[in-house]
């Protein structure tokens, strides 16, 4: 579509040549669901690549306690905001404790004075892209805003960003460039639509000096203040800012986007980011946690759900995005790995049901990736070399699965999940390739899969030419029975992690 349209008349009457440079066709994307809906499709480039990394990375990375909140949590000297109206009855927060204990009062040391000590010395952007492509990645997604207001870019819109303080560099941008320099798609995340109620103000912390309202907002010390027109037309062109500087192919917003305070800006937004993308020449992919579901109307944007998964298959694509970390998205010294195996199934069975993994590292302050997150990473993508022909760029089948183990739905449900047993099986599919992922190793070398049996009605038009384990040359047999497929022989066990069976149909 021609955003403009530069053309040359001959203007008969002065026998000259008259520039045209006003004549605009009407953008495809109008502000209003309508309009979206009726023209927005998902990318299918965005549901092939299924695994993408996340980074929480700030100078909330310097206290490194508690989590990416600590800049909330250090102001609050009750438990949390609803305390506030029922004084005395919760007490305060670690971090609270442990920032007037280690750096002084909130006063006279708040959040602000974290951001000179964020210096960033040890990052090496390529150094990051080139771990991340090991890993088997093929996106990223770096935060650009989170709540705390500072900016992880080159921002035109406010002072407190990475290139005038902290890192004093172009964070976003240094990745931004080393990314697609090595064929990587490259996003960013936006958060700070909660800035405007993220920091406790108090008369005793240096939250309500007005010298510093442009990082912690201007909200007042009403914990039910409105959000403000001036707010939320400073988000407006904060966001543009982002998205007409750095042409994100994703664009992730976090909640609060979805509150009633925003509703006109959502579908805004929406048609703004979309017509941007026709005019880059390209297809962009807006994600938004959309705890409400009415917020973000289905077929607009691409469901994310934090923490969590699907039971079953969801044929419009989808996400989900959670952390290395069990008890933080960002660096913190008590930082809790998941395990490889745990993070290689959830891969497996998000992918086997439509979805795509954006999992997250914690970089500490100084710009290194900790050696326990490096190795999951590099575990992954060794795994992924060996069978990710069963993940990129496959489709999910009849069933995503069999086995006992169910998953739970919705946001921050992934602490309820089981570990995967040698019962439980996924699948994906690519051409005339079946793939049945085994999420542990048969007992005996042995297994069953009732799916593929000839009775069942997922198979009963299949026929099977060969079945093979993916980094192996074990000769396997199978037999194909009313009851299920029965692959037997498979050898030596094939590496640590889930194990894919290459069906031939």
């Amino acid at each position: 579509m021609l955003m403009g349209i530069l053309g040359v008349v001959a203007c008969k009457q002065e026998n000259k040549k008259v520039l045209i440079d006003d004549v605009k066709t009407e953008p495809l994307y109008q502000a209003n669901w309508e309009s979206i809906k009726k023209h927005y499709k998902d990318p299918a480039w965005f549901n092939e690549q299924k695994f993408g990394i996340f980074i929480h990375w700030g100078a909330y990375a310097v206290p490194a306690y508690g989590s990416e909140w600590y800049p909330r949590h250090m102001y609050m000297d009750t438990a949390n905001f609803s305390a506030q109206l029922n004084p005395g009855k919760l007490g305060p927060t670690k971090e609270f404790l442990h920032h007037k204990k280690t750096y002084g009062d909130q006063k006279e040391f708040g959040y602000k004075d974290f951001i000179p000590m964020f210096k960033a010395e040890k990052f090496d952007a390529n150094e990051w892209i080139d771990l991340f492509k090991a890993a088997g990645a093929k996106y990223v997604v770096p935060v650009a805003d989170h709540h705390d207001g500072f900016a992880m870019y080159a921002s035109k819109t406010t002072r407190w960003n990475a290139m005038n303080m902290g890192p004093k560099r172009d964070v976003l941008g240094e990745l931004f460039k080393a990314g697609r320099s090595k064929g990587l798609i490259m996003g960013a995340s936006s958060h700070y639509a909660f800035n405007w109620s993220f920091y406790n103000k108090k008369d005793h912390f240096d939250t309500t000096d007005p010298q510093y309202a442009d990082l912690y907002s201007e909200k007042g010390k009403d914990l039910n203040e409105p959000v403000s027109e001036a707010f939320k037309k400073k988000w407006w062109l904060r966001t543009l800012d982002l998205i007409d500087n750095y042409q994100p192919d994703i664009l992730w917003f976090d909640f609060m986007l979805d509150r009633p305070a925003f509703k006109e800006y959502r579908p805004k937004i929406a048609a703004y980011y979309y017509n941007k993308g026709i005019e880059w020449g390209k297809e962009v992919v807006l994600q938004d946690k959309n705890f409400d579901h009415e917020a973000f109307p289905e077929g607009t944007v691409i469901y994310d759900l934090e923490r969590g998964k699907l039971p079953g298959i969801r044929k419009l694509p989808w996400q989900t995005d959670t952390s290395i970390g069990k008890n933080s998205w960002c660096h913190v010294s008590n930082w809790e790995s998941k395990d490889t195996n745990q993070l290689i199934d959830d891969l497996v069975d998000i992918v086997s049901k439509n979805g795509n993994l954006l999992l997250n590292v914690g970089p500490k302050a100084d710009g290194t990736i900790p050696d326990d997150q490096k190795k999951i990473l590099l575990e992954m993508g060794d795994w992924l070399k060996v069978n990710g022909e069963a993940v990129y760029g496959t489709k999910y089948w009849k069933t995503f699965g069999e086995g006992p183990t169910e998953v739970k739905k919705g946001h921050h449900s992934e602490g309820k999940n089981k570990a995967f047993s040698g019962q439980d099986i996924r699948f994906t599919q690519k051409g005339d390739k079946l793939y049945a992922i085994m999420m542990a190793w048969p007992k005996n070398g042995k297994v069953t899969i009732t799916s593929l049996g000839k009775s069942n009605e997922y198979s009963k038009d299949i026929t099977i030419k060969n079945v093979r384990l993916l980094g192996s040359d074990a000769n396997i047999e199978y037999k194909q029975n009313p009851e299920g497929l029965v692959v037997s022989n498979l050898g030596e066990k094939s590496g640590d992690f889930a194990h894919v069976l290459e069906i031939s149909k």
